[in-house]
């Protein structure tokens, strides 16, 4: 893993060095996820079952969860875990709170009112995944701006263990944000049952949640079928983008590369300096910090995708990481905050020497669900307002429609709709007017 000199390349070389590492089986992905879908929209409960069995390992008779294993679960997880389950989940309502949409009336013109409403999605489907490590706080961050948006029902999907029941520290979190129905499905299979419902799971209008290549790809085609369910973003295999100056410490810029190397093989990690020491202290410390995790050799292989890259000046840095636009962006700057103005695409921003991608994915406030893949050029991490519709009103009285009808009718003329001007002049020919 050596450091790519960018000002090297030539443009085919710099597509090269930001290329994904699932987009090499980005089309394999796609076809075998079409299968699945198409088995479960088929067979329902019944696939379910065999791709469970498939999948998972594990045979199961029913797939929702029932208030005893809720029980067994508050039992399992030890009180140092509730209370900081609970902790993080105060910080993540009270920032979701403060960035939550609101409804407005204005007058645009006498007579003229015009407003937003906004109403919950009436059912959303919740995916935590939980297939290598168990994610208890993608629960957390998907449920508690649900519940604030107001959508009447949650359905939290999550993969069961190998003993057929699902995780519980990922139960005592659903509980803790007041899901109550949950069925034990993972992978793509889950995406399918709730964008097409079977006998076991409804239909739901909106899918969140991130997950692998397969759940992402998942997501993507049932929000591509006009049959199936809208999706909140494309949120597959993480990724971190790190910038640092001479200034950063090699230690903790390492240990946020393998903190992001540890979610799985598929995950990239990206470090880009403008300091020949930074990087290669960096590259000295990496496989110190390695060889002491557990989940070491998943690291590793994601590592085979990191690049280390050596910039001239900040700026160019800065260039290459919008071009990426990163799911997590580190600023390990000695001003970090001087230099926001520069990004123009990213899930999430940490700034600083103390403000490792960690504390977002936990309890910092802000949601861990982020757009992947390039994605973070046109979407938004998940808010209050994703679990939301935005409806416009308007209200017009006789005074109104003499205001503004004459610009109405002359527009609808200048596109040459007839029926519009008419719907317009006739009115205004009611009450008295010129159009």
């Amino acid at each position: 893993m050596n450091p790519i000199d960018w000002d090297s390349l030539d443009a085919t070389g710099r597509a090269a060095v930001l290329r994904r590492p699932t987009a090499a089986v980005a089309v394999e992905v796609r076809t075998a996820v079409e299968r699945v879908i198409a088995q479960v929209r088929a067979d329902g409960d019944v696939a379910l079952r065999a791709l469970t069995r498939r999948f998972d390992g594990v045979e199961l008779g029913a797939f929702a969860v029932g208030e005893d294993e809720f029980a067994a679960a508050e039992r399992a997880v030890d009180d140092g875990l509730k209370r900081a389950m609970r902790e993080a989940r105060e910080r993540i309502v009270a920032w979701h709170r403060a960035g939550m949409p609101r409804e407005f009336e204005i007058e645009t013109a006498p007579g003229v009112r015009c407003g937003r409403l906004l109403r919950p999605i009436a059912r959303v489907g919740l995916y935590v995944p939980a297939g290598s490590a168990p994610l208890p706080s993608t629960a957390l961050m998907l449920a508690v701006p649900a519940k604030l948006a107001g959508c009447r029902e949650l359905v939290l999907c999550t993969p069961p263990r190998a003993d057929g029941r699902a995780d519980p520290a990922v139960l005592v979190a659903a509980r803790l944000c007041g899901v109550d129905r949950v069925l034990k499905l993972g992978g793509a299979q889950a995406i399918a049952a709730m964008a097409y419902g079977t006998e076991s799971v409804p239909r739901c209008d909106k899918l969140f949640g991130p997950g692998n290549a397969y759940v992402t790809a998942a997501k993507q085609l049932v929000a591509q079928d006009p049959d199936g369910a809208a999706i909140d973003m494309p949120a597959g295999p993480s990724e971190v983008l790190v910038i640092a100056d001479a200034g950063a410490d090699p230690d903790f810029v390492a240990a946020d590369l393998l903190s992001q190397a540890e979610h799985g093989p598929d995950s990239q990690v990206i470090l880009v300096s403008d300091s020949d020491q930074l990087l290669a202290a960096v590259l000295d410390a990496l496989p110190r910090q390695l060889s002491t995790l557990p989940r070491a050799d998943i690291a590793r292989r994601a590592l085979e995708h990191a690049r280390l890259v050596k910039v001239a000046r900040l700026e160019d840095a800065f260039a290459l990481s919008n071009a990426y636009a990163p799911e997590h962006l580190i600023l390990a700057l000695r001003e970090p905050r001087n230099w926001l103005d520069q990004v123009e695409a990213a899930g999430s921003v940490f700034l600083g020497d103390y403000a490792p991608e960690a504390l977002g994915d936990y309890c910092s406030g802000t949601n861990h669900v982020l757009p992947t893949g390039g994605a973070a050029r046109a979407y938004s991490g998940v808010s209050v307002a994703s679990f939301q519709t935005a409806i416009s009103v308007q209200e017009v009285g006789a005074e109104g429609l003499r205001a503004i009808g004459p610009c109405a009718a002359t527009l609808a003329r200048a596109e040459a709709l007839a029926a519009h001007e008419r719907a317009v002049t006739l009115r205004i020919g009611r009450i008295g007017g010129a159009a």
